[in-house]
């Protein structure tokens, strides 16, 4: 057919998948064949006969759809999670399952999560479909909003002014720049419906004071005043290009070029009909490429900006269109994929300011003498005020005091659709909000807790978790992850028969933020190594990203990708995944080599079943490359454990070469074979390596250039709140591990997954003096080289003898104690 889609009583080929952004994740669209099927019972729509969660298909009612669309207008409805605005629209669209109930989602016939690597493999959602189905009457009132405070800053700020403009009324850090609102403030803070430009360094405003009453500009400037005078007269030049059509020339106005998010929503407000509002080079070059099909060019921001304007204005689709409707259209068309996140906020002490919080509409935390978060020049400048601000509070432990300041910074990174999981203690949730456009904003007006993050609240998931989370009780912000957050879900009231049916949600969890990093680098380079001391849990993370990233794209029988680590439904989806061939461990060591990974000769089983006979025999990498190689659509990893154990140029031979991502699919031939062997872009490595053995500078360089490396360190966060009689376990741990540091190196630092057996924190007298006893001082020892002088350094003369060069024979008890008057007692006295 010449629009690609199936017959209307068809079955949808996979081979027709587009790949389609929704709420910051990308998706594989199966098309609708002409009509949806519509449940016996549940509340997903359907696009496939033949999916498996369907039973007596071809007995079910379906739903006309000759736009092919209706999966799309359902999922626009109302944001997921909202099941009585979808429920509305499906009522009003007839779209009924066989209980006369309405549908409030679609099923992953319809819609598949992907990884990037797959979603790069299939073609975008055509533009064509995607017009047809934007609302544009939906985007009317935040385009009115957009205007008005464009309006607003240029009644403020008339660009006749410009050449003149005071310093005093551009900049930030001057006093209170929320009730100042100098012109920096309101271009960041002030104009949300304009675009977002918040986040990161405040250099981006290329002339800012500092905390300290110092100015920061360009250091090639001797003076703020000679570099307020550049910046000035390079904004103004900036908007008399755009005006004149000549975007292209922005880029090489020298004073402003270290400031394109400012500079670009500055044209956003004085040059609107010659510009669009994207605020980003890597956001335009997005976009460019989905409009054309083609790689986007090397252009410099504007350049880039130019030609993507150029691009939309000869498309006759959009004629009429206002820039900011064009953008609000690729957003929602071809979204870049940021993954929302989830976050737990305390909402203060025992819950004290949650009733203000939710009156307010905002999450409030404190540490207030940090003042506002965006008055820092960047994430250093900050940790440094922290550090000194509340140090001692923290008993001057490096790891806590660095912990807590990315609580806080964490803050600034929340973005409009993000969620806040407002909670009191370990297991008591409030409310869950969405973030709105607002964000981070500093309240002076508040007696305390003056951060706060404006966000919407809905509170059918508040109730108490059946399992607490023990760092609940005292970390303040903390990521949510996804076995978590399906626990939060699961408190939902279910006072409606839409919320009782519990549909599954098209977005999945978030990714946890290292399992996010793991996607990030398997994607841009397909192999990966977790390096990092002893016992800072990476194999475990490996095998959580196996059971999460796998999981997800796969569908295999009973696999629950969101399972708890450690559970029954996790080891249940780790054996699945190893059974399908997609999940492939292997440990390396010494006497491992080519012919155990590539291929090699091996004793087999002589003739009839007498004696061994050498035969060549496929290693382990070669069988799940030829496996990938014949199953395309699936991702197959493979995790290597102590990698560093391995000779690696010698165990990879001539595939060092084919591993490069732009070199998959290659072909060589093997030396031994005499076959021609190819990587296929679908096969993954994840190798673990502990730096306490081998540094990675002892790698092989040719290795190194191959693999994305990501650093694991001790981490007490999962050991917040969690006490062994008096013994805080995040406390001693960051205290031994700070002894280390300072006497050692970083390297040799004990990881907190020794305190986690099973995944969860030691509780017990006994066990915790089996760990110390087996596991810690055993290890300790081996760093110490027997000096028992150092060893009691670390754990204090109560449990080493250096005089007799022995550990104390001590009760459980004891033990504790020991350790508590040690790391709590006598480090808090220093």
């Amino acid at each position: 057919m010449a629009d690609g889609h199936e017959q209307a009583t068809g079955t949808p080929r996979k081979t027709d998948r587009t790949v389609v952004a929704f709420e910051g994740r990308e998706y594989a669209l199966t098309p609708s064949p002409g009509e949806v099927i519509l449940p016996l019972h549940g509340q997903l729509i359907h696009h496939d006969p033949g999916c498996r969660h369907l039973t007596d298909a071809h007995t079910l009612p379906r739903a006309a759809d000759p736009q092919r669309l209706i999966w799309r207008r359902l999922i626009d409805s109302a944001p997921t999670g909202d099941l009585a605005g979808r429920a509305a629209f499906a009522r009003e669209q007839g779209l009924l399952n066989g209980q006369g109930r309405p549908v409030t989602g679609v099923c992953t016939c319809v819609l598949e999560s992907v990884t990037a690597a797959q979603a790069e493999a299939l073609r975008p959602w055509p533009l064509a479909d995607a017009l047809a189905a934007f609302d544009r009457a939906a985007h009317e009132k935040v385009l009115a909003e957009a205007e008005a405070q464009a309006a607003a800053v240029r009644e403020a700020f008339p660009l006749a002014e410009w050449p003149a403009l005071p310093l005093s009324r551009y900049a930030l850090g001057q006093g209170d720049s929320a009730t100042t609102q100098p012109y920096c403030y309101l271009v960041e803070f002030g104009s949300n419906a304009l675009g977002s430009i918040a986040g990161g360094s405040a250099m981006k405003h290329l002339v800012f004071r500092r905390k300290d009453g110092s100015w920061w500009h360009d250091p090639r400037y001797p003076d703020v005043e000679t570099a307020w005078q550049a910046v000035r007269s390079g904004i103004v030049e900036a908007v008399a290009a755009a005006r004149e059509g000549r975007l292209s020339d922005i880029d090489s106005i020298d004073a402003v070029r270290s400031g394109p998010s400012l500079i670009a929503k500055t044209l956003s407000v004085y040059a609107p009909e010659s510009t669009l509002p994207v605020y980003s080079g890597d956001l335009a070059r997005h976009f460019l490429q989905r409009l054309t099909g083609r790689p986007a060019p090397r252009l410099e921001r504007f350049a880039l900006q130019a030609r993507l304007k150029q691009v939309i204005d000869a498309d006759e689709r959009f004629a009429g269109w206002p820039p900011r409707l064009v953008v609000r259209f690729l957003y929602w068309w071809a979204d870049p994929n940021r993954t929302r996140q989830i976050v737990k906020i305390a909402a203060g002490r025992d819950g004290e300011v949650w009733e203000q919080c939710r009156a307010g509409g905002y999450i409030a935390v404190g540490w207030d003498e940090i003042g506002d978060l965006r008055e820092f020049a960047d994430r250093d400048e900050y940790t440094a005020a922290f550090r000194e601000a509340f140090g001692a509070e923290y008993n001057n432990f490096q790891s806590k005091i660095t912990a807590k300041a990315n609580e806080l910074w964490k803050l600034l990174s929340l973005r409009a659709g993000d969620l806040v999981v407002a909670n009191t203690g370990a297991s008591q949730v409030l409310a869950v909000g969405r973030v709105t456009d607002e964000g981070y904003t500093w309240r002076p007006d508040r007696t305390g807790h003056r951060h706060t993050v404006a966000v919407e609240w809905d509170d059918s998931c508040a109730g108490r978790l059946a399992q607490p989370e023990g760092s609940w009780a005292t970390v303040t912000v903390k990521d949510v992850p996804a076995a978590t957050w399906k626990r939060i879900k699961d408190l939902r009231r279910t006072e409606t028969p839409e919320a009782a049916a519990q549909p599954n949600e098209v977005p999945a969890p978030p990714l946890d933020p290292l399992l996010r990093r793991i996607a990030e680098g398997l994607d841009r380079r397909g192999q990966v190594v977790l390096f990092g001391p002893p016992g800072t849990g990476k194999t475990y993370t490996a095998l959580n990203y196996a059971v999460r990233g796998l999981g997800e794209v796969c569908s295999l029988p009973g696999l629950d990708p969101y399972a708890e680590p450690g559970s029954p439904g996790y080891e249940a989806a780790l054996s699945a995944l190893v059974e399908a061939g997609l999940l492939t461990v292997v440990t390396f060591h010494p006497g491992y080599g080519y012919e155990d990974f590539v291929e090699g000769f091996r004793p087999v089983p002589g003739a009839g079943g007498t004696g061994l006979a050498l035969d060549r025999v496929d290693g382990v990498f070669k069988r799940v490359c030829q496996a990938a190689a014949k199953d395309p659509e699936r991702p197959y990893l493979i995790v290597v454990d102590e990698l560093n154990r391995g000779d690696l140029p010698k165990i990879l031979g001539e595939l060092i070469t084919l591993i490069e991502r732009d070199k998959r699919g290659r072909t060589v031939t093997l030396p031994l074979s005499g076959e021609r062997f190819a990587v296929p872009p679908n096969v993954r490595l994840v190798g673990t390596m502990n730096t306490a053995d081998r540094s990675i500078r002892m790698l092989d360089a040719a290795v190194r250039r191959r693999f994305a490396f990501l650093e694991l360190l001790p981490d007490s966060t999962p050991l917040e709140g969690c006490y062994v009689d008096r013994l805080h376990l995040a406390e001693m741990l960051d205290a031994l591990n700070e002894r280390i540091r300072t006497r050692l190196d970083r390297e040799k630092q004990i990881g907190h997954a020794y305190f986690l057996p099973g995944g969860t924190p030691v509780d017990s007298a006994a066990e915790l003096s089996a760990i110390v006893r087996g596991e810690v001082l055993p290890l300790l020892q081996e760093y110490a080289y027997d000096d028992y002088t150092l060893l009691a350094a670390f754990l204090g003369e109560e449990l080493v003898d250096r005089d007799h060069h022995t550990l104390r024979e001590v009760e459980d008890e004891k033990l504790i104690a020991a350790l508590y008057e040690e790391f709590q007692v006598k480090d808090q006295a220093e």
